[in-house]
């Protein structure tokens, strides 16, 4: 990095704020994956409900492209604000829920706040950071979401086992320093390239984007958010469900085995970023989406404490660190004024339907086959969407994003 600029005040200010704004994607995510046995008894729900109960929830990932592509017309700032307030608001309801059936409408919603606040981070980190440091920002903010699942890997089986309200107790817990950053945003500006280029006077319809030379990007990043997501969705959901009923732990072992494999998963996962920056985006994905594809697939196949853990630790790595990848590319390839409807097309619509549907479908199969067999099969996606970064991707490393959209 010599010769780059240090960071200014305000980008260390805001580079901390997104951090911590993301740290909440980690813990919501691993959320429910820990909380699902203990919900599915509660409410007396089997295998394919517990699948499809996971996959109605992602709709909301699906939905968020309401709210991401607005950030080309409101503003950044705005819809990230509207987005945390949301988020808090409905991860709260969720844990008053009276049945299965409202829980999946309130944390459905929830995720339309969540997954919009994270897109909109991510192209914030985008446009305001310089282009030197801009794989290593969006790195480490999405590093901070493996915080998240390190903290709620420590603190579900505590809340799970030792407080009145069991599992409702996880989202109460998850609504507290949410309070304080829907306070903390007063201070955030809007982005200086979205300011530059000004507002659109006119709403832009839906299907704008397919009307300019960029869609042939919104395909091309939209198959391989797809192909990403088949794997990447399933390889952590499912892992306690696959460690208690297949390989005989318990909830306190595989909650153990989740939080040692988050926290040796985390030096990795901040670097991630660092390495797109040093050996560039195409070179990172291999490595990257590689060492996802040998985790998920190990996480489901071996046997015992100790070899499952390890496995973890690449899981969770690729799991987390094949983000870094996308983003980058995903905001990088698209001019300021298409950045947020190229993002959500890309991912929120086209890459999220293997993100929500493959749940369903892996759900489906583990009740005939197990979740060892119906998980493990997912891990050669990232292999193909690795190849497809390399066949149809620019390397876009050091690049302004007015060089990059031009790509």
């Amino acid at each position: 990095m010599t010769g780059v600029a240090p960071l200014t005040p305000y980008q260390r200010r805001l580079f901390v704020f997104l951090s911590v704004a993301t740290f909440f994607e980690g813990y919501d995510f691993l959320a429910l994956t820990q909380i699902l046995p203990n919900l599915r008894q509660e409410m007396g729900i089997d295998e394919a409900a517990a699948g499809a109960l996971v996959a109605f929830i992602n709709v909301g990932t699906v939905l968020a492209y309401l709210l991401v592509r607005k950030a080309d017309r409101w503003g950044r700032r705005k819809v990230l604000t509207a987005t945390i307030y949301g988020y808090t608001i409905f991860t709260f309801l969720s844990g008053l829920s009276p049945n299965v059936w409202v829980f999946a409408i309130f944390q459905m919603i929830a995720r339309v706040f969540l997954i919009g606040e994270w897109a909109t981070s991510m192209v914030i980190a985008a446009e305001e950071f310089p282009a030197a440091r801009r794989g290593m920002v969006l790195g480490v903010i999405n590093a901070c979401a493996s915080l998240g699942s390190v903290f709620c890997a420590g603190v579900v089986p505590l809340l799970l086992n030792h407080t009145p309200w069991g599992w409702r107790t996880v989202y109460f817990v998850g609504v507290l320093p949410l309070i304080y950053i829907a306070y903390a945003r007063r201070n955030l500006k809007e982005t200086e390239r979205f300011v530059q280029q000004g507002a659109a006077e006119e709403p832009r319809p839906i299907l704008a984007i397919w009307k300019t030379p960029h869609k042939k990007r919104v395909l091309q990043l939209g198959l391989i958010w797809f192909l990403t997501y088949i794997c990447t969705q399933n390889g952590v959901t499912f892992f306690k469900e696959f460690a208690v009923a297949e390989r005989g732990l318990t909830d306190g072992q595989v909650g153990l085995s989740i939080a040692i494999a988050a926290v040796a998963s985390m030096p990795l996962v901040f670097y991630s970023g660092k390495l797109l920056d040093v050996v560039g985006r195409q070179f990172g994905a291999a490595i990257i989406f590689g060492m996802a594809s040998v985790g998920v697939f190990s996480s489901y196949t071996l046997h015992g404490f100790v070899p499952l853990t390890i496995a973890l630790v690449f899981s969770i790595f690729g799991v987390s660190a094949v983000l870094p990848v996308l983003n980058a590319y995903t905001t990088e390839l698209f001019p300021t004024k298409l950045r947020g409807d190229g993002f959500a097309w890309s991912n929120n619509i086209l890459g999220r339907i293997g993100y929500v549907l493959s749940p369903a479908v892996v759900g489906w199969f583990a009740r005939d086959v197990g979740w060892g067999n119906a998980v493990r099969v997912t891990a050669v996606f990232p292999i193909i969407a690795v190849a497809l970064i390399f066949l149809l991707l620019p390397e876009t490393r050091n690049r302004e994003l007015e060089d990059t959209a031009a790509l």
